[in-house]
């Protein structure tokens, strides 16, 4: 039988979970990675991603493991979070428990459709969902060169679909310049209070 840790019994962390969610293409990995230097000076542990994504493919910066690695990792209850989604699987490790317990602030890059489930295990998280402008989204995925463009299309069009009536889900826009992005995002993260010192 696979052991979920998602199922596990809830247990009360010191410290906040930021699960930062959008469309491929939005920008995560890269607003991520620009804000990476004030979210440390801040005590914000990061966590990185296991994707059964070859080492070799551009993108985040990202453990890279077999599928079969990956259900390995999952029957040993490694994960805190995993999911599938565009033919891949994806996990976060239980590391990110041990850094909560200890009071820290922890980043995930997580996943829209799997929002729920993560709610279940951390029902007090902070939900972000990165957005942007639909057609800086197509230049971005065409740019980026991971997919075809029937697969670029397919994209954009599922964005559209999931329409968000979420009024806990905080909205953060990222059509414009990276470091105005980046300026938002900590406002955001200090008007709720998960960032440590000033």
């Amino acid at each position: 039988m696979q052991h979920d840790a998602s199922a596990e019994p809830r247990t009360a962390f010191s410290g906040a979970l930021i699960y930062l969610m959008g469309p491929s293409g939005v920008g995560k990995d890269s607003l991520i990675d620009a804000a990476r230097a004030k979210l440390l000076e801040h005590n914000v542990f990061i966590a990185r991603r296991v994707i059964t994504r070859s080492p070799e493919a551009k993108g985040e910066d990202a453990i890279s493991v077999s599928l079969e690695r990956f259900e390995q990792m999952c029957e040993a209850g490694e994960f805190a979070l995993h999911w599938r989604a565009n033919g891949l699987a994806y996990g976060i490790s239980k590391e990110i428990d041990s850094e909560l317990q200890q009071g820290r602030t922890v980043l995930v890059n997580g996943s829209r459709a799997y929002l729920g489930e993560a709610r279940k295990r951390y029902p007090d998280l902070l939900a972000i969902l990165l957005t942007v402008d639909p057609q800086v989204l197509r230049r971005r995925l065409l740019a980026r060169g991971r997919e075809s463009l029937e697969d670029i299309e397919q994209r954009l069009a599922r964005s559209q679909q999931l329409q968000w009536a979420d009024e806990t889900v905080s909205v953060l826009d990222n059509s414009g310049q990276l470091d105005d992005t980046v300026a938002r995002l900590l406002v955001l993260l200090r008007e709720r209070g998960v960032l440590s010192g000033e």
